[in-house]
């Protein structure tokens, strides 16, 4: 199994980005895929996931501007930011869960003017 993320990059604040996650098998296989970040000093943070049914849920701190999304044809899951802040630089890791997690190689994204 294999994910792999694409994406990332520079973005001015209050820009938006849109980062993929495309599984090698169907995205069915897992109950819940979704994003990790990681900021420098910082511990890693979930950012929000999706289930295998739809749900969705994100962290606070960034309710109203992400949102997390898939194409179940396309074996992908999305995340859409929006009114990007500096606070939300770092590496975007994706991750899904089976009987075990598997982890994305992470893209970055950076946010400065």
């Amino acid at each position: 199994v294999q994910l792999v993320e694409s994406g990332g990059g520079l973005v001015q604040p209050g820009g938006s980005l849109r980062l993929s996650c495309t599984a090698s098998v169907s995205i069915f296989s897992f109950n819940t895929m979704g994003w990790y970040r990681r900021a420098p000093g910082k511990e890693r943070e979930l950012v929000g996931d999706i289930t295998s049914g739809g749900s969705t849920t994100v962290v606070d701190s960034v309710k109203g501007r992400f949102t997390i999304s898939r194409d179940n044809a396309k074996n992908t899951v999305y995340l859409q930011m929006n009114s990007l802040e500096p606070g939300d630089a770092a590496v975007y890791l994706c991750f899904g869960v089976t009987w075990r997690t598997y982890w994305g190689q992470g893209t970055q994204v950076t946010v400065s003017s």
